[in-house]
């Protein structure tokens, strides 16, 4: 083949009924009917350790407000339990696939001691979005008792 067929067939394309070698028609779609799902997919499961990282932050703080106020508390453990529960179900309010579990974690419930609690729940993951995706994700936290007063 000449240069001047080349040049001549490159300014008027291929000839009526034949397919160029290198023709790309339909390529778009065919990468995004496969691409599109894959996107998708990657998106939510970002979403979903997201949700996760917030639920255990969450979780977290709600451990904190419940030893600080069980601590806070005169009178029995079993008051402090009372407000410990009180304040991590407020703490976790919306968080939870299920209901916040708090328990004593070896408390030294006198003047002077530590109350330790640690609270757990079933973070939701992406069950907004009809997927049973959940995980258990509890934390653990102390914080001083008064020296200085009486605990009944």
């Amino acid at each position: 083949m000449s240069v001047a067929t080349v040049a001549q067939a490159r300014r008027t394309g291929p000839a009526l009924g034949t397919r160029s070698r290198w023709s790309d028609a339909g390529l778009s779609t065919i990468e995004v009917v496969i691409l599109a799902p894959v996107m998708i997919l990657f998106i939510l499961v970002l979403v979903a350790f997201g949700q996760l990282v917030d639920g255990r932050g969450a979780v977290d703080s709600a451990a904190r407000d419940a030893a600080r106020a069980g601590s806070l508390q005169h009178g029995s453990h079993a008051a402090a339990m009372t407000a410990a529960q009180q304040a991590a179900t407020a703490t976790l309010k919306g968080t939870c696939a299920s209901g916040v579990t708090v328990r004593d974690a070896g408390s030294d419930y006198r003047s002077g001691g530590l109350f330790t609690v640690e609270v757990s729940c079933r973070v939701r993951g992406l069950g907004m979005l009809g997927l049973d995706i959940a995980k258990d994700i509890s934390g653990r936290s102390s914080s001083p008792i008064d020296p200085y007063r009486r605990t009944g």
